[in-house]
């Protein structure tokens, strides 16, 4: 499993994480949502479940659950600020569209 954090995205991570020293790390993962059928989810992970992979990125605990395992290999994890937006942004090879407005991505 591989998954990448660019700089910007590292730092942001780093700064939920230093609010929250108890965090087992940082939850990714993808849920049901959006019209195209699944949504990401970055939020901080209070434990690491049974079945969790972790991932030592750039010294980051990424603990991802087996379902969002397959969805999300190989995703390149970005932060960006446009104007008063910030968010985090994803490059996932495994996604083949995504819904008009970017919150929804589909696989095959």
């Amino acid at each position: 499993m591989s998954i990448q954090i660019t700089p910007a995205a590292s730092d942001r991570m780093r700064a939920f994480l230093a609010k929250a020293p108890d965090a087992a790390g940082v939850r990714f993962a993808v849920k049901r949502m959006g019209c195209s059928g699944f949504g990401y989810v970055v939020d901080l992970a209070d434990a690491v479940g049974e079945d969790d992979k972790v991932l030592d990125i750039d010294g980051i605990r990424v603990v991802v659950d087996p379902k969002s395992m397959p969805l999300v290999d190989g995703t390149l994890i970005d932060f960006q600020r446009q104007g008063l937006n910030a968010s985090f942004v994803f490059h996932n090879p495994n996604a083949t569209g995504e819904c008009g407005c970017g919150e929804s991505f589909t696989v095959s």
